[in-house]
């Protein structure tokens, strides 16, 4: 699942403790569009996977706080600061059994260094909190996420979701919006035709004949769903039955990501940057609707997947190819952090206020850089939970990833 977010303003959100930062919704966490804790209300927890029989283990001692740091570790786009685990805010009121599942399923792809502990992950999924809890000390060591240069950068928390939206098979007069499969030839970083081209040009269109997989009303939640980069689609089809299918992120066009948003804030034409101040001007401004909309010249194409009662449990799968678990998986810049890496977060703000253990499992294109993470809220319409806090998610963040005691160390 590969997401964009969109941009409320210039500035940088304010530390949350020392200049740290927070998952945040670009354009209002927007991150979805404007690009996801408590757990997503309403969610399910799944059981994990079945694997080989679970075997009794012998508890893990958890070595002294005072036992000598190693070396900072130096990535591509942070620096990995050791701390001990009495630095971690929050550390020890976490319910990690929340974060099990999501664990669990990153290990059916687990980052190089990790995958030696995957058979103790699993066999601790029915252990009581103390006992991961103490696993996890036992095992791995903390790192404070700063900047490449040691500096603790203003992070940045936002949210995304996975929208729920009516959908036609057919084109109607009601349902006139298209959603396409990636074009016959198109390569993988090739520029293709921008928004407008595709909009007006006829060589486009005739390239887009026969692709479209499902027909939308409105096109700004088109534009949402390809901001988010998946959803599920309550279809009706030619027969007149329904049934729900998710669409998952394909391709792009190659085109530069703009935000809507931004567009609009930069005219004055809006205060805020929602998903709801834009379809407010939409709706006053009609005949300048394909103005705003080609501001963005970057499309998204899909690629349709069948849903069957399991995997509707779990989000869409993410960069790591893994499904994502609502309020604790997130998107990250894989530059600073390896996908399938569990990463303690905390933040404080208008929105959310936690500390609590997470995998990183997916990216996004407006996740850059070495604190900035992207909370997956869940799924549903643009009036549940996950919508509304995904929409409003937007606040400082601080971010430990957690290394394997002796594992060799990410290059």
């Amino acid at each position: 699942m590969v997401h964009q977010t969109m941009k409320m303003n210039n500035s940088s959100a304010p530390s949350a403790s020392s200049n740290s930062r927070v998952m945040a919704g670009i354009l209002g966490s927007l991150c979805f569009l404007l690009a996801s804790c408590a757990f997503s209300p309403g969610v399910t927890t799944v059981p994990a996977p079945a694997g080989p029989p679970v075997q009794a283990v012998p508890p893990v001692a958890a070595p002294a706080d005072t036992a000598a740091l190693p070396p900072p570790v130096q990535r591509g786009k942070s620096r990995w600061v050791p701390v001990r685990w009495s630095e971690l805010p929050g550390w020890g009121n976490d319910s990690l059994h929340e974060v099990w599942n999501a664990w669990v399923r990153g290990c059916e792809r687990p980052v190089a260094g990790h995958a030696a502990l995957c058979a103790e992950v699993r066999q601790r999924s029915i252990a009581t909190p103390a006992e991961q809890a103490a696993w996890i000390v036992g095992r791995f060591q903390p790192y404070r996420v700063t900047e490449t240069d040691g500096r603790l950068p203003d992070g940045l928390l936002t949210g995304y979701y996975e929208p729920i939206l009516r959908a036609s098979r057919v084109a109607t007069p009601t349902f006139r919006v298209p959603l396409h499969a990636t074009p016959a030839g198109l390569q993988n970083g090739q520029v293709w035709y921008s928004r407008q081209q595709i909009d007006t040009l006829p060589a486009a269109q005739a390239a887009l004949a026969g692709r479209a997989i499902a027909w939308l009303a409105d096109p700004i939640d088109a534009l949402i769903l390809q901001i988010q980069g998946s959803g599920r689609l309550l279809v009706r089809e030619v027969d007149g039955t329904e049934r729900t299918v998710r669409l998952a992120f394909a391709a792009h066009n190659g085109q530069p990501y703009q935000s809507v948003g931004r567009w609009l804030l930069d005219q004055g034409a809006i205060r805020e940057a929602s998903w709801e101040s834009i379809k407010a001007w939409v709706a006053q401004n009609p005949g300048r609707l394909n103005e705003m909309l080609w501001a963005n010249p970057r499309t998204v194409f899909f690629r349709e997947e069948a849903l069957n009662e399991l995997d509707a449990r779990f989000g869409p799968r993410g960069a790591q190819g893994v499904p994502l678990t609502p309020g604790r998986s997130i998107a990250v810049d894989p530059q600073s952090i390896p996908y399938g890496t569990p990463v303690w977060l905390a933040t404080q703000g208008p929105t959310l206020n936690t500390a609590r253990l997470v995998m990183a499992q997916d990216t996004g294109g407006a996740i850059v850089g070495a604190v900035r993470a992207d909370l997956f809220t869940g799924w549903g319409d643009n009036q549940g939970d996950a919508y509304t806090l995904a929409a409003a998610l937007k606040q400082p963040l601080q971010m430990w990833v957690l290394w394997p005691r002796g594992g060799a160390l990410p290059p």
